[in-house]
């Protein structure tokens, strides 16, 4: 029943009257059935979540850390002469081969010293010539008793004498041929090449510090790694056992996989200073994958953990009592306490708490509670249409 007030005009004064008015609710609209429906709560309907089962897999143990990229040799090439650089053979940022001609040093110079050490020798050689047929004269005479035999052994220190000049020569004409060698500048590892730093038609000074150009050794590559001394024991044990163990290396976002190496060496000696050990790592890098000083992040892996019960990452929430995730048990979400061990791409292994083929709450945790009721979310496949 609802009150109609209408106006009424008494006298030149508007009076109000109220009148009675009833209406009639239709059936289907009526209050009463339309209050249970406003009054349901939505907080207390069960809430949509998606879920993953627990599974055993094999989990590999790894280590993570941060390493640099280091190549195995680094080479500023230098000229081991002085002259004037005549030609560059070489283009910035090729790769080139060991033994592979990078520059050539104007060569007149050196072939004038080697010219007069022939000519030397030359020379020499003959005065040694006519020294020793002087010998043989004097060695018939000698057998006369022509000649005394301080002439003849003066005969025979000259011949001698000769000789060792002759020596001489030679080893002067050998070291006029390698200066002369050393004009041409050949790549002395294979690797790439980096931004030239003389130009041609300069003077280059012998074994100048800042050289002619730098090699850079690309494939293979190492990277430079450190792992806390209290990860140190399981890596020497894995070592000590003869396993080769592999190391990747990724990206900053750690999304992508760059390349995949082995472990070759570890360090002798633990850092006071960090309390850390550093390791090294050699990559294969044929596609250079890898660049030097490229920062990366680094997986050790160190064992496989056979049978792990393993759940998503992302599962796992973390509070004041230490980590736990939510369960389903009868349509309920559930506290489980949990004990996390190694994780690996994406998944962790649960060391206590879960079972192989519990169910645990990934999506919708937001409005979950002990005891809350859930609807699990299954996506259908779309019918091809």
């Amino acid at each position: 029943m609802a009150l109609l007030k209408k106006p009424l005009l008494v006298a030149g004064v508007v009076v109000v009257v109220a009148t009675a008015a009833y209406f009639l609710w239709p059936k289907t609209g009526s209050p009463t059935a339309a209050a249970p429906a406003r009054q349901m709560n939505p907080w207390a309907m069960p809430v949509p979540v998606r879920v993953v089962t627990a599974d055993a897999a094999d989990l590999r143990v790894q280590i993570k850390t941060i390493g640099t990229v280091t190549p195995l040799n680094t080479v500023v090439v230098q000229s081991r002469v002085t002259g004037t650089l005549q030609q560059v053979a070489f283009t910035e940022g090729d790769k080139v081969t060991q033994g592979q001609l990078l520059a050539e040093i104007e060569q007149a110079d050196y072939q004038i010293q080697l010219a007069q050490a022939q000519g030397q020798l030359e020379q020499n050689l003959a005065q040694l010539k006519n020294a020793e047929a002087d010998l043989q004269l004097y060695s018939k005479l000698r057998e006369q008793s022509s000649i005394s035999a301080q002439q003849y052994n003066q005969q025979q220190a000259l011949v001698a004498q000769l000789k060792g000049t002759i020596k001489s020569n030679q080893a002067q004409i050998d070291a006029a041929k390698l200066q002369l060698s050393y004009t041409r500048i050949h790549a002395p590892i294979s690797g790439r090449l980096g931004l030239r730093r003389v130009d041609p038609g300069n003077l280059i000074q012998a074994n100048n510090t800042e050289g002619l150009v730098t090699i850079t050794q690309s494939s293979p590559i190492a990277v430079l790694f450190a792992i806390p001394e209290s990860q140190l024991q399981q890596v020497r044990e894995a070592v000590r056992r003869g396993e080769s163990l592999t190391v990747e290396a990724w990206d900053r976002s750690e999304r992508q996989l760059l390349s995949q190496g082995a472990l070759t060496t570890l360090d002798n000696q633990i850092d006071a200073a960090t309390g850390t050990l550093r390791l090294k790592a050699e990559f294969a890098n044929g596609q250079e994958e890898l660049f030097p000083n490229q920062f990366v992040n680094v997986r050790l892996n160190v064992a496989v953990q056979q049978g792990a019960v393993t759940i998503p990452q992302d599962a796992v929430q973390y509070g004041s009592a230490g980590n736990y995730v939510y369960v389903i048990e009868q349509n309920k979400a559930q506290i489980r306490q949990v004990k996390l061990g190694a994780t690996d791409n994406g998944l962790v292994a649960v060391e206590d708490g879960l079972q192989t083929g519990d169910l645990v709450v990934l999506e919708g945790l937001d409005r979950l509670r002990p005891g809350r009721a859930v609807e699990v979310i299954t996506d259908q496949p779309v019918p091809a249409g």
